[in-house]
């Protein structure tokens, strides 16, 4: 080792390379780790010193992975036999595994409400949570398209509705619509001022692709939904927001987000309703990954079998409409009426 380089900084670059160059697929010899050193950091160092600031590492509670070989030596001088373990193959152990890695970024990969370069920042920090030989292989992130719209303020309307839900104040904030020039505008008053929301914050969640905050509009005794992207200007105010378990409809229990969002498919806001409807078996597994396992299957036949969920009665009005004629609602009867007539508006429409 140079004497001229201080100690700490050998011991960080090579905490670097075991960090950039090695996982559990690709370790590294002491020999290995000693080139990396030279070629990537101008650094010299011997074997001692590789292994003393690895040792160093490993006390100081890094996760370091190693193997032990056992070798035999021979004294020069008297000829007797030594046994001793070389340490070898060293990687560091991650937080998380590469598959681990690859489901979170493609999650973000088809995350809607976070803009293109957004999501390019996020993935280039998940990708440094592994080596450079995961990274190689996340080719398709250079395919994302360009941005077109990019709520800049997106991250810290999440870390100050956190805070707000945390504390359980108020915020205000204006909320954007999308025009015809493809362009978010505030929504604005008839008077053409620009709409301030005052609302209670209870959970963040996403779904279809969307970040959405569930909340009290401060007007209503209901619960409403908001796209967390289309946001702008969000505040804290010091007046404490509504308890859930005070809202009409709460029966005076929290939140159960789970529970919210099995019946709240699509995230349309309002009640829930008991709704029966009719599906052709093959649609059963796609009706408990949307509806959840409360469901209820009940008058089976070969092909046809109903179901009793509680859900959401527009996002109902929605789901009936699209996959007829494969889903019949049967009740409630006004629910029926109104997909029926859709349909019908629909028909006479295409005819």
């Amino acid at each position: 080792m140079n004497p001229k380089q201080p100690k700490k900084m050998l011991i960080m670059d090579i905490l670097e390379i075991l960090r950039k160059y090695s996982d559990t697929e690709h370790r590294l010899s002491q020999k290995d780790i000693i080139d990396l050193l030279e070629s990537k950091f101008g650094m010299k160092a011997d074997r001692k010193a590789v292994a003393r600031n690895i040792a160093d590492l490993i006390d100081e509670g890094y996760a370091i992975g190693y193997r032990e070989v056992p070798r035999i030596t021979r004294d020069p001088k008297t000829g007797e036999e030594r046994s001793a373990n070389i340490v070898t193959d060293y990687y560091l152990e991650r937080d998380f595994t590469d598959a681990e890695l690859r489901l979170l970024i493609d999650g973000l990969l088809f995350s809607r409400h976070i803009s293109p370069s957004q999501r390019k920042d996020l993935i280039g920090k998940l990708e440094d949570l592994s080596s450079v030989y995961f990274k190689s292989h996340m080719t398709h992130v250079n395919a994302m398209p360009k941005d077109r719209t990019d709520n800049k303020q997106l991250f810290y309307t999440i870390e100050l509705l956190d805070e707000a839900i945390s504390h359980k104040r108020k915020v205000s904030f204006k909320y954007l619509s999308i025009g015809t020039d493809k362009k978010a505008h505030p929504r604005c008053r008839p008077d053409g001022t620009e709409r301030v929301y005052v609302c209670t914050p209870y959970q963040m969640a996403v779904n279809e692709g969307k970040y959405y905050l569930i909340c009290n509009y401060d007007k209503y005794d209901d619960i409403t939904n908001y796209r967390i992207d289309r946001i702008m200007d969000l505040e804290i105010l010091d007046e404490r927001g509504k308890p859930f378990s005070s809202l009409g409809k709460a029966g005076d229990k929290n939140l159960d987000l789970g529970k919210y969002m099995r019946e709240h498919i699509h995230m349309y806001a309002g009640g829930t309703a008991r709704v029966t409807f009719r599906i052709v078996r093959r649609m059963a597994g796609d009706i408990v990954d949307i509806f959840g396992d409360d469901v209820r299957f009940f008058n089976e036949t070969d092909n046809h079998v109903d179901v009793e969920a509680y859900v959401n009665e527009s996002a109902m009005v929605r789901f009936g409409r699209s996959n007829a004629p494969d889903v019949v609602v049967l009740s409630p009867q006004h629910l029926a009426n109104e997909i029926g007539r859709q349909l019908h508006a629909a028909a006479e429409v295409y005819e």
